[in-house]
């Protein structure tokens, strides 16, 4: 009989998961189990310290991420942003480096986009340029709509003219790849928006990357793609569906400004976050990313791009040297969103305090 020990539960385990890449909580429970059985079955006197409680699952899990710390790895997990069920994923870890002064490691953000070569065990060199195109361009969304339209998502392979080589055929077959592998989602209005799986992975990246337009719940504190937003001007309270209705169930007003709030996410006049934010006519203007070397409002033309549709004036301005701006294009003009930075807080110590203050609202 082939020897076993407790470790190979581990094994298992992680075989299952890596072959799922994001799989549901209750699912990682269940192959847990499956495991511990698979090795009593072969060895009955091995002793595995298994019950079915959190601490044992809590136990199991800080186990596994010990034994995977080496490999810059870990069993990460995240609320799937519509259901509110908790997802689990294995995500590369920061990079790690080494501090001098404390002589402990450390793990930090890898500015140098690490974090999205991982994108090339599974897709070609071009794909991968195109795929962080499309991923720019979500994060980027005016009115915090964090998605985008299947025609300006093709039109992308126009503007990316001389970094890759692909046809517009070729980019539906890619696109329907991301979200068949799960990078991306598509709604039945046939927009892109990030998925949980992206949302996990590839999160020092987004952060790296995309600090001023990373928007994060109030409630959970975790990435927000989808979701609402409080109706009062300048207010930095954003929430997914899932931790409105929670929250919703002890309070009738805004966690920061105070503002009474509908018994719904959706109703009136509260802000949608997402796809519901896009609104007819916008969507139709490519937005870059430029580097300001000093911290003057002044805008540099781009050339307008091959997307279609009406176009979208909207500027996003950050504060502080050497930071990205936002432009959008559209060869006309642009506008800029002078809103002030949130400075409300709200009084109530029991309650949570928003996250969103250096982020400046997109929308009008």
């Amino acid at each position: 009989m082939t020897s076993v020990s407790a470790s190979d539960v581990q094994r298992l385990f992680l075989q299952a998961v890596l072959s799922r890449g994001v799989l549901s909580e209750k699912l990682a429970r269940a192959i847990w189990v499956q495991c511990v059985k698979a090795v009593k079955n072969e060895d009955e006197a091995v002793n595995i310290p298994y019950q079915n409680t959190e601490d044992s699952w809590d136990s199991f899990i800080g186990n596994v991420n010990n034994a995977i710390n080496d490999l810059e790895l870990e069993f990460k997990a995240i609320q799937d942003e519509d259901s509110g069920k908790r997802l689990l994923s294995i995500v590369k870890l920061f990079s790690r480096s080494q501090s001098a002064s404390s002589r402990s490691d450390s793990y930090q953000v890898n500015r140098k986009d690490d974090e999205a070569a991982q994108l090339a065990t599974e897709f070609t060199p071009n794909e991968i340029v195109y795929f962080k195109a499309i991923v720019e361009q979500i994060m980027l969304a005016r009115n915090e709509s964090f998605s985008l339209s299947s025609i300006a998502a093709l039109g992308e392979v126009t503007a990316l003219k001389g970094k890759i080589n692909m046809t517009k055929t070729q980019a539906e077959s890619v696109l329907a790849t991301f979200v068949a592998k799960g990078w991306l989602l598509k709604s039945k209005r046939g927009r892109y928006s990030l998925s949980p799986r992206t949302l996990l992975e590839l999160y020092p990246y987004l952060k790296a990357t995309y600090p001023d337009e990373l928007v994060e719940c109030t409630i959970c504190q975790e990435i927000l793609t989808r979701g609402m937003a409080c109706h009062t001007r300048n207010c930095g309270v954003r929430m997914h569906f899932h931790c409105f209705k929670a929250f919703r169930r002890r309070h009738s007003e805004c966690p920061q400004c105070k503002a009474a709030w509908p018994g719904e996410a959706t109703d009136h006049p509260l802000i949608p976050v997402g796809e519901a934010a896009v609104r007819d006519g916008e969507d139709g203007k490519r937005r870059v990313r430029v580097q300001a070397d000093n911290d003057d409002d002044s805008d540099e033309e781009m050339g307008p791009s091959q997307t279609q549709g009406p176009s979208q004036t909207q500027t996003q301005r950050k504060k502080g040297k050497g930071k990205s701006r936002n432009m959008a294009v559209d060869g006309d003009e642009e506008e800029e969103d002078d809103d002030d930075d949130d400075d409300a807080e709200g009084d109530d110590d029991d309650e949570p305090q928003p996250t969103q203050g250096r982020r400046r609202s997109s929308r009008r």
